[in-house]
């Protein structure tokens, strides 16, 4: 029997799943898309700053329990973005994990009106904010747990 047509968050979110293959932090791998009427705008993983040793070559640069050495993949993606002149006011960010309360100010702040993430990591707070600013927050792990 045919597979089933994968749904665009389906696509855009195993987009994310590999994107994160790219990851240069064994702690945690993160991948991150974000698109705008169905086009991919940038991409982005958690790796280190450009130039610099990554986690899998020189270990972890660890301060109270997280690895700070990467730039987290909503992160990277957005700066990709602005690197390429790439407006992402009004998008959606397909991410694989929900993001920190840092990655979450700077979606809110470029404008990204939907965050799609597939695994909760994390930070509570962002649910709240979330509503307060109008960004809606899918939680794909549920829609996963649905198909299995």
């Amino acid at each position: 029997m045919a597979r089933a047509r994968a749904s665009w968050d389906e696509y855009f979110m195993n987009i994310a799943t590999e994107v994160a293959t790219r990851s240069t932090c064994d702690r945690k791998h993160v991948g991150a898309v974000v698109v705008r009427d169905k086009s991919i705008l940038a991409t982005g993983y958690n790796g280190s700053v450009r130039g610099l040793a990554h986690c899998d070559d020189e270990g972890h640069l660890m301060e109270d329990g997280h690895c700070v050495r990467t730039v987290h993949a909503e992160a990277n993606a957005i700066v990709q973005a602005a690197r390429n002149g790439m407006r992402i006011d009004g998008s959606s960010i397909y991410v694989t994990a929900s993001p920190c309360w840092g990655c979450f100010r700077l979606i809110a702040n470029g404008g990204i009106v939907r965050v799609v993430f597939g695994e909760f990591y994390r930070d509570q707070k962002i649910f709240d904010v979330s509503q307060k600013l109008g960004i809606e927050l899918v939680d794909f792990s549920k829609h996963r747990q649905k198909e299995a």
